[in-house]
């Protein structure tokens, strides 16, 4: 069965130490949910005609990311090599048949041209998908890794970012919310403490920590508990199976409640809370 919509629940956020690493870190995450999405009998990219079917809705938002993916790696006029080492990687990783491989790297090359016109891809993305929150915010995530592959990102790859986001539902404020939240809870992976790195100072740390739980450093104790409590209650197992996410995918989806606790764990301290 196709197994994307529950891995991606999970996996929003990946760590690092640096954002050398923090890419590779979030690229290897993708690489995951991808993975599991293509071992399953995916379907070309074409849908039924029921749209919100859910082979067909997984297909919706490969194409999407393999389009988009295109689009910011050619934001600044050219492709990195660093950009298509990412993509090949992703293709090999996922051992797609070579059928498969060759439409991901159509898609790819598509949204590469010049003259590509995003909206229409969103708007079928968000005809199909648009309904569930989790799959917008993640497409917007996988989609900031891949603006983010050559070290940086540019003011052309950012203003399509913004686009996309807008597309997607979210105001300018609320994108840089969200792509603030994702580096900084990329500093707390696995539930361990690894966002101790030389050089950074226990303040950066806990300013990480605030930017996880998407508070600022002068909130309140009770705002600080209540973000936390909201942000842990998206990813409660009996939550999410009940909506419909496999119970063998609940320990995938948890990963991210562990970054969060980590976070929320290092604000506790600092506070006596």
């Amino acid at each position: 069965m196709f197994r994307l919509i529950a891995i991606i629940l999970g996996i929003i956020l990946f760590s690092t130490m640096g954002l050398g690493i923090l890419i590779l870190a979030l690229f290897g995450a993708l690489i995951g949910i991808i993975i599991a999405a293509f071992t399953g009998r995916l379907p070309q990219f074409s849908f039924s005609a029921n749209p919100f079917h859910a082979q067909q809705r997984q297909a919706v938002f490969l194409e999407t990311v393999f389009v988009l993916m295109g689009k910011l790696a050619k934001a600044d006029g050219r492709i990195s090599q660093v950009e298509i080492d990412h993509v090949e990687a992703f293709i090999q990783k996922m051992g797609m048949s070579a059928e498969h491989r060759q439409e991901a790297i159509r898609q790819f090359k598509r949204g590469a041209d010049a003259d590509f016109d995003i909206s229409p891809t969103l708007e079928n993305f968000m005809t199909h998908c648009g309904r569930t929150l989790n799959l917008r915010q993640v497409l917007l995530v996988y989609l900031t890794v891949m603006a983010l592959a050559d070290g940086k990102l540019d003011p052309a790859e950012r203003q399509i970012l913004e686009q996309i986001a807008g597309h997607l539902g979210y105001s300018r404020a609320e994108f840089n919310r969200i792509l603030e939240m994702v580096l900084s809870q990329a500093h707390f992976s696995s539930g361990q403490q690894q966002y101790r790195q030389p050089g950074r100072s226990s303040a950066s740390d806990l300013e990480d920590a605030y930017k996880a739980l998407g508070v600022s450093k002068e909130a309140s104790t009770q705002e600080i508990k209540r973000a936390y409590r909201k942000l842990m209650s998206q990813y409660h197992p009996d939550k999410l199976t009940g909506q419909g996410v496999p119970e063998d995918m609940i320990a995938v989806a948890t990963e991210q409640a562990k970054e969060i606790q980590v976070a929320y764990d290092l604000i506790k301290k600092q506070r006596g809370i």
